[in-house]
Formats: C-alpha cells, sequence, structure tokens
C-alpha cells in the first residue's frame, strides 16, 4: 500500500479544503504597502520618497506617479551597477547573497539579477502552493510518493566578489529543503555537474535506479535528456524505465512546439503542467487541469502592474514610452494584451520584464503568455532578439560588401525533424548561401551565449535562402500592408511562415 503517498495526499486535501477564497486584488494592494514599507530606507526608496506614497490615499496611484518604468539596461546602469561594488541598501535592504545570470538582448555580456533571501523564500513558498495545488488534478496516492527529476542549470554557483551566480533554476535547486531531497533527482551530485552532456550522461546511466513520477524544466532539453536515457538503454518509449511517469511541469519556453515530438517519447499520456519563473521570481503556475492558464502568485513577493499592449506605448527596442498608462489588477480586462510590469522582494521597481500577457479569467488571475514587447525568437532556448538579428545583418553586410534591407525568420522542425532557424535575407548579389549560412551561425555564437548553448543542442542548424529584396515588398502589397512605414515581419510563426514559403515560391 501507498502509505506515505496516501498521508502526503490527504494532507494535500485537508489543506486544500480548509484553505479559504483568496481575493487576489486584496493580496496585490497588501504586498505593495509590504514591499513599500520594507524599502522606504533604501537608496531607492528615499529617492523617489516611499514614505510618502505610502502616506499617500491611494498608495497604487502614487506609486505609478512617482517611480518610473526600468528595464533591465535602465536600472543596472541607475542603480544595479552599485550593488556589483558592495554597496548595501541599494533598491532592498542589506546586498544579496545571489545574482541570477540571465542572457541579455543587447551586448554579450550576461544580466545580474540580484536574488535575495527573501526572493528564495517566495520562491520556495510559491512551490510549495503549486504542490497543494496538485490536489485539483487527483492523482492517485501512490504518485506522491514517486520521485521528481528536476533538469535545470547546474546546481554548483560560481563566486564572483562578494556573492554566488547562477541561472535561477540552479540557485533554486541548490536551496531545495531537506524533507524534498529523497525525492529530487538527479540528485545533488550530479546536479552539479556544470558540463550539460556529461550531466546527461550520468542521468542516462542511473535512471534505472529510479521511479520517477514527475518532470520539471524546459522542454527542449527534457526532452533530449529522455532521448538519452531511451537510447542509453535501448527502450521503445520512456515509459520502459519509468513506468509510473505522470506529470511533466514544463516551464521557459512554450510547450506546444513540442508537444508531438516530446508524446513520441511517451508510452501513455501524462500531465502537463506550465509553470512561469523567470530570473525576477516566480510569476504565476497552472493550478487546475480543466484549462492551460497559470494563475499570477499575488502573496508571494511580486507586486504586478500591467500596460496594455499598443503600438503607441513601445519603442522600437520594446520598452515603453515615459508616459505609458498602467493599471493595477483590479482593473485589467480579458482578451488584451499587457506589458508585465514586477516590483518585487529582489528590489526590482516597475520592472519591464518583457513579456506580454492575456488574462483568460479576471477572478482567478489567470493569464497566458502572448509574446515579447519586441519579436523575439526562443522556440528553442535560443533568445534570439531583433537586436541581433540586425546586428548579424550588419555583420553579413560588412563581410561580404553587400546591402540588406529585408530579412525574416522561423524556427521550425525540418523534414528530418530538427529545428532550425530559417533565414529569408534580401540581397540583389549573387552571394554564396553557405557561406553566409557558416558566417551568420558563428556571428550569432559569439553574440548571444543562450544561441550558441541551443546550438549545441535543440537547434540543429541554419538554413539560409536569399531572394530579392522586391519579394519582401511584393509580400506586403499581397497581405494589403504596403506603405512606407509598413515593416517586414521579423519573425515568423509556423503557419505564416509556411504561407510566406508559398508566396516566394508562386513568384
Amino acid at each position: 500500500m501507498a502509505i506515505l503517498g496516501n498521508i502526503i495526499k490527504g494532507i494535500i486535501d485537508v489543506k486544500d479544503s480548509f484553505s479559504s477564497e483568496k481575493n487576489p486584488v486584496e493580496e496585490q494592494q497588501d504586498l505593495l504597502k509590504k514591499l513599500l514599507t520594507k524599502a522606504k530606507n533604501t537608496a531607492f526608496g528615499k529617492h523617489y520618497d516611499f514614505e510618502s506614497i505610502l502616506e499617500s490615499e491611494s498608495p497604487a496611484t502614487a506609486f505609478a506617479n512617482q517611480v518610473p518604468y526600468f528595464d533591465y539596461n535602465k536600472i543596472n546602469s541607475e542603480w544595479w551597477y552599485r550593488l556589483q561594488d558592495g554597496e548595501e541598501d541599494v533598491t532592498w535592504p542589506g546586498h544579496p547573497k545571489y545574482f541570477a545570470l540571465s542572457s541579455g538582448t543587447t551586448g554579450k555580456e550576461s544580466k545580474r539579477i540580484p536574488v535575495t533571501d527573501e526572493m528564495i523564500d517566495a520562491i520556495k513558498n510559491t512551490g510549495i502552493q503549486q504542490v497543494f495545488a496538485l490536489s485539483n488534478f487527483d492523482f492517485p496516492a501512490d504518485f506522491f510518493e514517486k520521485e521528481i527529476m528536476m533538469l535545470g542549470s547546474s546546481t554548483e554557483l560560481k563566486e564572483h566578489n562578494d556573492h554566488l551566480e547562477g541561472e535561477i533554476s540552479g540557485i533554486s535547486a541548490s536551496k531545495i529543503p531537506f524533507w524534498f531531497r529523497p525525492y529530487y533527482k538527479p540528485g545533488e551530485e550530479i546536479s552539479k555537474i556544470d558540463d550539460w552532456d556529461a550531466r546527461v550522461q550520468r542521468i542516462a546511466e542511473n535512471a534505472e535506479n529510479w521511479d520517477i513520477g514527475a518532470l520539471s524544466g524546459i522542454p527542449s532539453w527534457i526532452e533530449l535528456m529522455l532521448q538519452k536515457v531511451i537510447k542509453h538503454h535501448n527502450l521503445n518509449h520512456i515509459h520502459e524505465i519509468w513506468p509510473n511517469l505522470q506529470v511533466f511541469t514544463s516551464g521557459g519556453v512554450a510547450f506546444g512546439p513540442y508537444e508531438k515530438s516530446f508524446n513520441a517519447l511517451m508510452g501513455q499520456p501524462i500531465t502537463i503542467i506550465d509553470t512561469y519563473l523567470a530570473s525576477e521570481g516566480f510569476i504565476a503556475f497552472q493550478s487546475r487541469p480543466d484549462t492551460d492558464a497559470m494563475k499570477l502568485v499575488t502573496d508571494e513577493g511580486v507586486y504586478f502592474e500591467f500596460v496594455p499592449f499598443k503600438p503607441e506605448y513601445i519603442k522600437e527596442d520594446g520598452s515603453l514610452v515615459k508616459d505609458a498608462p498602467s493599471i493595477t489588477l483590479k482593473d485589467v480586462r480579458l482578451d488584451q494584451d499587457y506589458v508585465l510590469l514586477m516590483s518585487t522582494v529582489s528590489g526590482a521597481w516597475r520592472y519591464e520584464i518583457g513579456d506580454t500577457i492575456m488574462f483568460t479569467d479576471v477572478e482567478r488571475a489567470e493569464i497566458k503568455i502572448t509574446g515579447r514587447t519586441k519579436f523575439f525568437l526562443n522556440t528553442v532556448g535560443s533568445q534570439l532578439s531583433v537586436n541581433k538579428m540586425d546586428d548579424a545583418m550588419k555583420h553579413l553586410e560588412a563581410e561580404f560588401s553587400t546591402k540588406i534591407p529585408e530579412y525574416t525568420i522561423c524556427a521550425k522542425r525540418c523534414e528530418d525533424d530538427e529545428f532550425y532557424h530559417c533565414w529569408y535575407i534580401g540581397s540583389e548579389d549573387a552571394l554564396d548561401e553557405q557561406q553566409i549560412v557558416e558566417s551568420l551561425d558563428n556571428f550569432l555564437k559569439e553574440a548571444n551565449k543562450n544561441y550558441k548553448v541551443a546550438r549545441s543542442k535543440a537547434l540543429k542548424g541554419v538554413k539560409v535562402t536569399l531572394v530579392k529584396p522586391s519579394v519582401f515588398h511584393e509580400w506586403s502589397g499581397a497581405n494589403k500592408k504596403k506603405g512606407g512605414q509598413v515593416k517586414m515581419e521579423r519573425v515568423m510563426k509556423a503557419d505564416k511562415f509556411k504561407e510566406w514559403e508559398s508566396f516566394v515560391t508562386e513568384l
């Protein structure tokens, strides 16, 4: 009998039955006051007079009026850079022990996002909330006795000045509570292996010793790990070695493009649960089975604001114009794209994370991620921004003495069932496509850390088709978008790209 599983399931069910209905709007109002009170004596809090905001009739309104929007470059150049010099009480009391490394969209250096003890607690508490939400999925008792494979970044954090650095998944995994460690795989020793291939090889070698009931991680890396385990043990599918696998907690990128290939590795259907964990905080998770939307975490360290995603509010680089209007959770509407803003217990204030979201249920505060504030290619985790694409075109222009006024790109599975970045590049010159492929690929590997990692794993390669620039103009005309201010879609989804390729072929 699954005695332990019944006990755990019983605790979860009882906790769920005694939990009172929470009001997300009230939780957010209370949280803003707590954040402002905690940080009012920091350099940031004094500069923007948090004391007066707290004393105002409407702290949310005063906060929006007195504190400007920040993206990473702005808050880092004005405030966070002081943390690297060891300064305390800058945007949050004390000095963070950790910094989450996250690849930036400009420059080759990774972003360094402060991660405070309060943020680690918030992420841990949100993880517990998600565990309790499993009662809504009606899993059998023995599921709660199975082990969980969490495939993230290395938990071997690097020392830098007076703090430790690593990706947020590695920081979070390094702080796993003692009671959870018996369930956590691949375990501390293997999780510290920095080389991804070596780590996955060790997982494959040990897979038969584990009884995995759940997987957690980015779909592309999980898929490759499963393929490695299947190949190492000469299996037909993963359920031959992990027969009790029932859940995949997906995060990092959209699961949709991976659904078919992922399911092909299974011997039976499993439950997919989406999560939204960023370097800046644990934002949302799917809390019930009858939706694929995620519930905003409104009571654990993150205060949210929302700016309607309209062209007049967005600069060309994807950041917000100064006077773009923001609203709070109580005023959001269904089926409207919003730019997501965060203020957190790590000292991010009115911070543009770069994502756009849409509410599918206002009362439950449930959302879906709808895109990025600028064109952004992240199907296989390459995190390739338009800024980097433009830089790559300038590089090609210089190297091949050509002009490239137009281009478009799509990440898609090709005939060999592998992901490629498929580029259409407009040039009047007779260029060698293979030389362009090699130059483009090498440049992006140097310019973007995540692209380089993706190219060694889930992203098989680059394909380039050279066409006349006039083809792009004809496409715009055929789609009734011709005009001097019209811009070609730099990034296309697979369905639109299929139409584009058919259009090019028929010309």
